[in-house]
């Protein structure tokens, strides 16, 4: 699943309005607000959010505060959150997955991007205003103009991270404002019966046939590297939610496509202690987590809630906490003394969990074999259906998720999928709803970004296809697409080189023309964890990569209006096999599915190229047909076996030199970076 920053796709809006039929500019439409007239036009799916801001206002009246801050998170910076944290939502009327709210006490404003104008444009009425940009910067100068010197922003420290509440805190300072700190959340005190329950499902141990290595030889473990750190830290302190769930091998569902439960760890030398909701577990859960005892091994289970309390009531000692800022809150931040304090970008469990040992590694490569039927078993169903005119990017969506279901260990999607055709395939992020898609179409590009959970491994993949004949462009761009992802999985390259400064390989193909993408090449993925799984991948803050890291690699293309491409592959960073000692990695691709033969123009692939997809091409013949012929699927294997056919060079390469020189060139500047 391609990343990207905010404000990436301006041209978003326009891009829907003619997917789903709607050219007219947003004063002349009826399905967005009008506030330019008076009375203003308001659809009927605009949330009248008059009394949740009434009632705010009072609650800020009471704290003296003259605006306050409401984001779109939880407190573990998670990626996707409950309904129970959708506090942005309730008070903005707006459900987009972006952005942040600001209420003063005579205005109110949301800042998102630009894949949610239109729905903020449907769903907000005119109380609100729209500010169709992001980031701290543009937040902080709206305030400074709408609230007084000596004024006071209120936010809850529980929902900023570390630097954030950093950026904000300065730039009002400077201004003579001030960001105050309110534990309570006041949009809590407002939500009442209203608020969506605290997920309630059990939390529950993994099999040990799913895990790698048990959560007593993970604790070990980490205290080890407490133990050798040069600042001696006493304790651990883990907030993000996969950090919990990975070192007591425990799962859950609070969260939207990630198997995880509300909950925090503070490990110290000689306790562990654990924030849940108790009455989460069950008596054998308990048993397995020891905590019927209080020795070193023994979790001892306390009240989710009063985690700030305990860590505040740990720091009177003579300790030092070791934390990861991108995850922990500000909240939990700020009531440890800096003197006792050990901050490190990513924890030493975000760390080493990107590392997966021999175990996790066959269970990631089984839980790929599994997820290639599921694929291969809906693409077969497309080749067959679509010409019919009868399939649209919801039901196709809706279908592969079945198809997915009927794997053995599924547990869920790995997020949401994204089924695009012709021009919405053009949005690197589009997903279809039951209400807004198109039909698929033989004439047209369809782009599949999909993933599984599975008690055994996480999976991500996108494959991009057509049906008819497409342009030469088209095979030319889909081809360096190819192109790219081929040259990324088989570069070899030193051991502890970071994702960064190999990433232009992907892109080589399509710079050599003059194409590009606007996003992320690729993301770490967990064992049944998230999707997204940092700090692994191509971006500047993620770490070096290491033999046993797996990682997304995914070019893609986007020609605004008419289509997309994607090609992503899930790898295994292992070691290379080289003519000269040294210690050297390249990746093994563990996605098993073929590339539409349909759109591969041979003539532009090297020979080297070539070879190497006719080698993926035998091993996806060697891992997923004998499972095909396992359970019968005949048509399926027949599928398999004529698009795994060995591809044939048509003409010499005739590609220039100019294009690695220009990559080598990027590599070695950016190299001691």
């Amino acid at each position: 699943m391609a990343w990207a920053p905010w404000g990436c796709y301006p041209w978003l809006v326009l891009l829907c309005a003619c997917a789903w039929g709607l050219p007219k500019s947003l004063d002349l439409r009826e399905d967005v607000r009008n506030c330019s007239i008076s009375p203003p036009y308001l659809p009927v799916t605009v949330v009248n959010t008059t009394a949740q801001l009434t009632a705010l206002r009072q609650q800020m009246h009471t704290q003296n505060l003259s605006a306050y801050i409401v984001p779109d998170t939880d407190a573990h910076m998670s990626e996707y959150i409950s309904d129970y944290d959708k506090r942005r939502a309730w008070i903005t009327g707006f459900t987009g997955s972006a952005g942040i709210a600001v209420v003063t006490m005579g205005k109110a404003a949301l800042w998102t991007d630009s894949r949610y104008w239109t729905q903020a444009e449907r769903q907000m009425d005119c109380i609100w205003e729209l500010h169709k940009e992001v980031g701290t910067t543009p937040v902080v100068t709206w305030l400074l103009t709408e609230i007084p010197v000596g004024g006071r922003v209120g936010f809850d420290p529980f929902l900023f991270s570390i630097n954030s509440r950093e950026r904000y805190s300065v730039a009002l300072r400077d201004s003579g404002r001030e960001l105050v700190s309110i534990t309570v959340n006041l949009v809590d005190l407002l939500w009442g019966s209203e608020r969506p329950p605290v997920p309630s499902e059990p939390i529950y141990a993994l099999q040990e046939a799913f895990t790698g290595s048990s959560w007593q030889e993970k604790v070990s473990g980490i205290r080890s590297q407490m133990r050798k750190h040069r600042e001696a830290p006493t304790a651990v302190l883990l907030s993000a939610l996969d950090e919990t769930a990975w070192l007591f091998n425990l799962r859950s569902s609070d969260i939207p496509y990630n198997p995880f439960f509300y909950s925090y760890t503070l490990l110290t030398d000689s306790s562990i202690r654990l924030f849940a909701n108790k009455s989460r577990f069950s008596s054998e859960t308990l048993q397995y987590l020891n905590s019927g005892c209080t020795g070193s091994m023994c979790v001892q289970l306390e009240d989710y809630s009063q985690v700030r309390d305990s860590v505040q009531a740990y720091t009177s000692g003579v300790v030092k906490i070791w934390i990861g800022t991108s995850y922990t809150s500000y909240g939990l931040y700020e009531v440890i003394p800096k003197e006792k304090l050990i901050a490190d970008t990513y924890s030493p469990v975000m760390v080493t969990k990107a590392v997966k040992n021999s175990k996790e590694q066959t269970l990631l490569r089984a839980s790929h074999v599994r997820d290639a039927v599921a694929v291969i078993r809906y693409l077969v169903w497309l080749e067959e259906n679509v010409p019919k005119g009868t399939v649209d990017e919801f039901s196709g969506a809706e279908l592969l998720e079945k198809f997915r279901g009927e794997e053995e260990f599924f547990s869920g999607s790995s997020f949401e999928t994204i089924s695009a055709s012709g021009l919405n395939a053009a949005l690197a992020h589009y997903s279809p709803t039951k209400e807004l898609h198109r039909k698929l179409s033989s004439d047209e590009m369809y782009l599949l970004d999909s993933g599984g959970q599975y008690w055994d491994g996480t999976t991500d993949i996108t494959r991009t296809v057509h049906w008819g004949t497409p342009s030469a462009f088209q095979k030319e761009a889909y081809t360096r697409v190819l192109i790219g992802n081929i040259d990324l999985s088989r570069l070899v390259f030193p051991a502890a080189t970071s994702g960064r400064m190999v990433e232009a390989f992907a892109r080589r193909a399509l710079w050599d023309v003059g194409l590009n993408y606007g996003h992320g090449t690729g993301h770490g993925i967990g064992n049944f964890l998230c999707v997204h799984e940092w700090p692994v991948g191509f971006q500047s803050g993620n770490i070096a990569m290491a033999k046993g890291m797996f990682t997304s690699i995914e070019p893609g293309y986007y020609q605004d209006g008419e289509f997309g491409i994607r090609l992503e592959d899930v790898a295994l960073v292992v070691e290379a096999k080289t003519k000269y000692p040294g210690t050297y990695l390249t990746f093994e691709v563990v996605s098993l599915v073929p590339y539409d033969r349909n759109l591969i123009d041979i003539s532009l692939l090297s020979p080297e190229q070539l070879q190497y997809l006719n080698r993926y091409y035998q091993t996806i013949r060697e891992k997923v047909g004998p499972e095909l012929q396992r359970r019968q699927l005949l048509e399926e294997f027949s599928w398999l076996q004529r698009h795994t056919e060995p591809l044939a060079a048509r003409a010499a390469p005739t590609a220039s030199l100019a294009p690695l020189m220009t990559v080598s060139a990027l590599t070695i500047l950016s190299w001691s970076v």
